[in-house]
């Protein structure tokens, strides 16, 4: 199957077949999101060994299982007794291999490897050190889903892998660009409008993207995955997170705390809700949710020194706000629901997390890429007349872009009263933050904007759903 997108990670994999040293290299990122899939296809004619964790398997069954796998390639081994044995008969197998090309070494799933008393960890450090780090000609890729384990022992360790690291790829789910190119690589015909739904339903995880059928309608393919009896994702919330991080309640707990509100919150504010004690699990936790993609986190701008934490997983989100709330059904039900009021609220929060998530695009858009600029948020609470701005770009160039984000179905049309809001909310910008900027009305919508006196008034420039799928 064809690889789609990933440019960057592909350049980093196949630059690694080219240097004349040692490549160890780690990939990591949450579950469903292509890791095997994207080492698999780069380096389909490299590998020369690859074997994967068990999960939950005893020392003896992982061991097993990589005598097995290694009697594909050599079957001189006999069955080794422990870790320390198994990498040596590794590498004793690649001393075989003449071959001046690069040889790839995969270890996929390496967390599920190291189980209690198994040793794994340190014996795969002694295989690195002693030997792999030695030989100019190995690539070894190590992938893990479990974020807890991947950041603490590998790529923050402080064992005999510390700096040892000479790549590290965070795999993220597609944006919406990549994630339009799969599906028409999957003969998938949606518009733009429709994409956007489906990505507000799931993200961009490309296993979950893989499950929509050509013919579908939107309202068809989410009826069928969310709230079918049997539909992939009615169960795969559950299955997410314990298959991710350990003490999962506690991730969980944090997301359905962000879920719960529409805009982010601050680390105290997390504990409080989420009756999570303040300290150093609640800052691992926050730390491996934001490194596994389902959270983001930011500084306001020119406000509060507090970081806000904001829930950014599409799929999460609709999971709490729908999916587990609507008892199965074998007829429709999406195409009642997402004609509710509540939908177009919901859809609209959605909209504006999309829109933050492709930021990048948004100034290719403006036009404003090669300028150095900032992103942030800003809020108002000192006032009896709060504002917030949920996201605004301030510019080198001497010119801060308030973006208004709006998802509607035909082309939006600014009425007198969002216009005094609008002016509301820049007046208090301006007097709060004291800048000397010029600052531009900038409004994101999915059809652009209807022309009208408000527009024409106070709108400098906008920008309509196309841009969001610019390829970056």
């Amino acid at each position: 199957m064809k690889l789609v997108g990933r440019k960057f990670e592909t350049s980093i994999l196949k630059n690694a077949l080219k240097s004349n040293r040692p490549e160890l290299i780690v990939v990591y990122g949450r579950r469903r999101v292509g890791k095997t899939f994207l080492i698999r296809n780069v380096y389909k004619n490299d590998i020369r060994f690859e074997f994967s964790g068990i999960h939950r398997s005893s020392l003896k069954q992982q061991l097993n299982n990589f005598h097995l796998t290694l009697s594909k390639y050599n079957t001189s081994f006999k069955k080794p007794t422990d870790w320390i044995e198994a990498f040596h008969q590794l590498g004793n197998y690649i001393d075989t291999l003449t071959s001046k090309k690069k040889k790839v070494i995969f270890v996929d799933e390496f967390p599920w490897f190291d189980t209690r008393k198994s040793k794994f960890l340190p014996a795969f450090d002694n295989f690195w050190n002693s030997y792999a780090s030695k030989k100019d000609d190995i690539v070894v890729v190590i992938c893990g889903s479990a974020a807890s384990y991947m950041i603490k022992n590998i790529i923050k360790s402080k064992g005999g892998l510390h700096n040892r690291l000479t790549q590290i790829i965070k795999l993220a789910p597609f944006n919406l660009h990549e994630a339009e190119q799969l599906l028409k690589h999957n003969r998938v015909k949606l518009s733009r409008y429709d994409i956007l739904q489906i990505y507000m339903t799931m993200g961009g995880v490309p296993h979950y993207l893989e499950k929509i059928l050509p013919g579908e309608s939107v309202a068809q393919a989410i009826d069928r995955l969310c709230f079918n009896k049997n539909g992939f994702l009615r169960s795969e919330f559950n299955n997410v997170f314990a298959s991710l991080f350990d003490q999962h309640d506690n991730h969980e707990a944090i997301i359905r705390t962000l879920a719960s509100v529409r805009k982010g919150l601050t680390r105290n504010e997390i504990s409080t809700k989420s009756k999570l004690k303040s300290g150093g699990t609640l800052s691992k936790t926050l730390l491996e949710l934001e490194e596994s993609g389902f959270i983001e986190k930011y500084l306001p701008y020119k406000g509060t020194k507090d970081s806000i934490y904001r829930l950014s997983d599409e799929y999460s989100m609709f999971y709490i706000k729908y999916i587990e709330k609507i008892k199965p059904s074998n007829s429709p039900i999406w195409i009642k629901m997402h004609g509710q009021q509540s939908y177009k609220i919901w859809s609209g929060f959605s909209f504006e997390t999309i829109c933050i998530k492709h930021v990048e695009q948004i100034k290719e858009g403006l036009k404003i890429s090669g300028i150095n600029a900032i992103h942030g948020s800003w809020i108002e609470k000192n006032t009896q007349n709060s504002a917030q701005i949920d996201l605004l770009i301030d510019r080198d160039d001497n010119v801060i872009n308030i973006c208004e984000m709006k998802f509607y179905n035909t082309e939006y049309a600014i009425d007198k009263k969002y216009a005094r809001e609008i002016v509301k909310k820049v007046n208090s910008f301006s007097s709060s933050t004291k800048t000397k900027k010029s600052i531009f009305v900038t409004f994101i919508t999915a059809y652009g904007l209807v022309t009208n006196q408000y527009s024409n008034q106070y709108v400098q420039s906008e920008l309509t759903m196309d841009h969001l799928f610019i390829e970056i």
